[in-house]
């Protein structure tokens, strides 16, 4: 490495930080002392990966009303859980938080950053920001936003994070010298706010030292990354009731929609429409929507078909009653379809055979 010292190129952010950073309901007061709840470091930090500050301070706000402490995550129910981050998306991160919370209320908090790191969902950027914004230990954080300010500021070709080595013991001797909470914070409020992925270097506190400004590159540095296109496929998300009961899909152990209810989604090219017979069981369809994911889009056609009784089920859906739809978590393309029910629909020209749709979901 050939970059000039840390806290020399980096000490315009402290002042800049003091007078500049958003008022947020994790943050501190005093910058200089550990925090006084660590916990609310540790839930903000987990919500605010892959989503923006707008969003999270919401969801936080009514986490902490409803689990202020490690304590009462701990044994709070899973279901609550889900239903709290409900909307955030990637709800591991709930998983991971609820079993983060368990070790905390029975061991206390880790006394050092190997103990942080093994903490479930932590893995070392996380482990870091909290060690260095709750505890103040001189633990290197790197999120996206920090990544690109010094990519940067030295003027990195190619993706940073492939030095994410050198520049974490680059940066360690800038947080003894100017505070690792307020130095960590500082550099992420800086990308979020002013070195954003469109650089505002007009009001940026590191503007005359800046590498890939003075070369006039703060447009192509970072290099953005390409995107795998997304995988699109078609699919009839069902809303089937009997008897006062709903049919969907209980929540799973693992994988990307664990702890979530789901209404049954059926590949619509497998199931084709056809015209609607009249003697049809009750059908209401809206119109439908495209629904985003990283790596998959999915044009979604929501419908609603109720039967005279229930039938025998596959092993992972339950009859579940209507009353208690309100309350269970669901994932967003989920909660669509249970918020359309509450509004007027109309019966589709075309739509899968109710018949097929049952054979479908029966029990094999």
């Amino acid at each position: 490495m050939s970059w000039p010292p840390a806290p020399a190129l980096l000490a315009p952010l402290a002042p800049w930080f003091e007078t500049s950073r958003r008022d947020l309901p994790w943050r501190a007061a005093d910058l200089d002392a550990p925090h006084p709840d660590p916990y609310a470091v540790l839930v903000s930090e987990l919500m605010l990966q892959q989503t923006q500050v707008a969003t999270v301070i919401p969801y936080f706000t009514r986490w902490m009303a409803q689990f202020p402490s490690p304590d009462e995550l701990a044994k709070a129910d899973e279901d609550a859980v889900h239903k709290a981050w409900e909307g955030l998306g990637y709800y591991r991160r709930a998983r991971y938080l609820k079993a983060a919370a368990s070790n905390i209320a029975a061991a206390g908090w880790p006394g050092d950053l190997e103990g942080l790191a093994a903490l479930p969902g932590l893995g070392p950027y996380t482990a870091a920001a909290v060690g260095s914004i709750a505890f103040q230990w001189p633990a290197p954080a790197l999120d996206g936003n920090a990544f690109r300010v010094l990519a940067r500021l030295l003027l990195i070709e190619g993706d940073p994070k492939a030095r994410a080595g050198d520049l974490r013991t680059w940066l360690a001797p800038a947080l003894v010298a100017h505070g690792p909470s307020r130095l960590t914070q500082a550099l992420m409020e800086l990308g979020a706010t002013v070195c954003a992925p469109v650089a505002g270097c007009g009001s940026c506190p590191l503007a005359e030292t800046c590498g890939a400004r003075l070369a006039g590159r703060t447009a192509e540095i970072p290099p953005v990354a390409k995107r795998a296109v997304p995988k699109a496929s078609a699919l009839w998300l069902v809303a089937m009731e009997a008897e006062g009961h709903m049919l969907l899909h209980a929540p799973a152990a693992s994988g990307l929609l664990a702890g979530l209810w789901r209404w049954p989604a059926l590949d619509a090219e497998a199931i084709p429409a056809g015209s609607v017979a009249s003697e049809a069981p009750a059908l209401v369809a809206w119109p439908g929507w495209t629904q985003v994911y990283t790596h998959r889009r999915e044009a979604v056609s929501p419908l609603y078909l109720r039967l005279e009784a229930r039938f025998e089920a596959a092993k992972s859906l339950r009859w579940v009653p209507v009353g208690d739809l309100s309350r269970l978590p669901l994932g967003k393309r989920d909660q669509r379809l249970r918020d359309l029910l509450a509004t007027p629909g109309q019966t589709p020209q075309e739509a899968p055979d109710s018949a097929l749709l049952i054979q479908n979901l029966s029990k094999a």
